[in-house]
């Protein structure tokens, strides 16, 4: 079968598919210097300059509060000189994305020399290559270099023989500009998700201990012990449901690819707790980690027996109760309670669990509070559910764009 450009007028073949004919295909090495400028082990002990680890990129995204080290406390990797356009690309697992271009500088800075930084020149307009660190090409580029690989990292000659399809210099500029368009937009979005999640956190902080009372709300919370707040379900599955885990950041999910359903539940149904709509789950071993939530999915599961399943009775609402549990001042509570002889083994039995006691608010205020919460989470995942939107506009254009399928209008 044809592809659409196979057809067109004014598209050639290439390794890396089919591109306009006044396009070339480069490697980055012709193009570009790689790791260039390095601090020497010979440089003043007393040099300060912000360090960006490979902890601080993350999907296109530079750590806003880069730490500042002199030269003698900076750890050994501490090398590589970034300069105002300089693109950084992670060399350790490449797949991860952990790619950023420096667009100020304002003091020196060093990154760490697991980041390849790539310096473009007059031939390559920066902000062009560094889209493209994030296309298809690259992605099944980086998949060869590291398939059948112990250890999922690429080397500075593995960059230098990278290749991108390179249209003339401003057509590169164009297509910048336009996709720029959607990184504004994008990072507008993210930082409105941040300001919105402060916020609610702040209204958590506020509105769960008391020290902030809704209009028409006053007087003192009762003390009440969690063991008349909650029922423990030990319910065994006797049959094959969907196979779902607790995780801090997502709560109640779905089990990844890699725990198949038919392999686990093969011969071990019973070995499985079953969880209902708006019951509880409570993993003793990370409870002070957060590890507690409410599976809000309208289906039976199945979950691990190791789990604590319980429900609220009708007396508690059970959306207030899912947001005081999951609160930065329960799991500081979780955490003085937590017993065990080492660290990393210190767990919070659910016997112990239902029976703390705390002061809270009547069910109608817990409702009010509920909703005052629950709004904000709104919020947050509309702005969540448009950042997604941007981004799958994006990717589309980039497809079309960085490779020539679509062309654009420089006058």
């Amino acid at each position: 079968m044809k592809t659409e450009n196979e057809n067109k007028v004014g598209y050639k073949k290439t390794k890396l598919g089919w591109i306009p004919e006044d396009w070339e295909v480069i490697k980055l090495g012709d193009y570009s210097n790689i790791d260039k400028k390095s601090l020497k082990n010979s440089t003043n002990e007393d040099f300060q300059f912000k360090y960006i680890s490979l902890s601080d990129v993350n999907n296109g995204i530079l750590n806003k509060n880069l730490p500042k080290l002199s030269f003698k406390d900076a750890p050994s990797r501490a090398r590589r000189i970034v300069k105002v356009n300089d693109i950084l690309l992670a060399t350790v697992r490449p797949n991860l994305k952990s790619f950023a271009h420096i667009k100020k500088i304002n003091e020196p800075t060093i990154a760490s020399t697991g980041f390849a930084v790539i310096a473009s020149n007059t031939k390559l307009y920066s902000k062009f290559l560094y889209l493209n660190l994030f296309s298809h090409f690259l992605d099944a580029q980086f998949h060869s270099f590291v398939v059948g690989s112990n250890y999922p990292a690429i080397n500075s000659s593995d960059v230098k023989n990278l290749k991108i399809p390179l249209p003339p210099l401003s057509e590169q500029k164009k297509i910048a500009e336009i996709l720029s368009c959607w990184d504004t937009a994008i990072e507008t979005t993210q930082n409105l998700i941040e300001k919105l999640q402060l916020r609610k956190k702040g209204l958590m902080q506020q509105l769960l201990t008391g020290k902030k009372r809704l209009k028409g709300f006053s007087g003192e919370w009762d003390k009440v012990r969690f063991g008349k707040i909650v029922q423990e379900r030990v319910e065994y599955s006797k049959k094959e449901l969907p196979l779902y885990s607790l995780t801090i950041k997502d709560g109640i999910t779905p089990k990844t690819d890699r725990y198949k359903r038919s392999f686990l539940l093969k011969t071990k149904l019973n070995a499985y707790k079953k969880m209902y709509p708006n019951d509880f789950a409570l993993n003793p071993m990370n409870l002070r980690f957060g590890a507690i939530a409410k599976h809000k999915n309208n289906i039976n599961v199945n979950v691990s027996k190791y789990y604590n399943i319980f429900y609220c009775t009708e007396s508690f609402n059970s959306i207030f109760f899912e947001y005081y549990l999951i609160s930065n001042n329960m799991i500081q509570f979780y955490n003085k309670m937590a017993i065990g002889s080492l660290e990393e083994k210190k767990r919070v039995h659910f016997s112990d669990f239902v029976k703390f006691k705390k002061e809270l608010p009547t069910f109608k205020e817990q409702t009010a509070i509920a909703q005052i919460l629950s709004k904000a989470d709104e919020e947050i995942e509309q702005s969540q559910q448009y950042l997604e939107t941007l981004q799958l506009q994006k990717k589309g254009l980039m497809q079309q764009l960085l490779t020539g399928q679509k062309r654009v209008k420089l006058f």
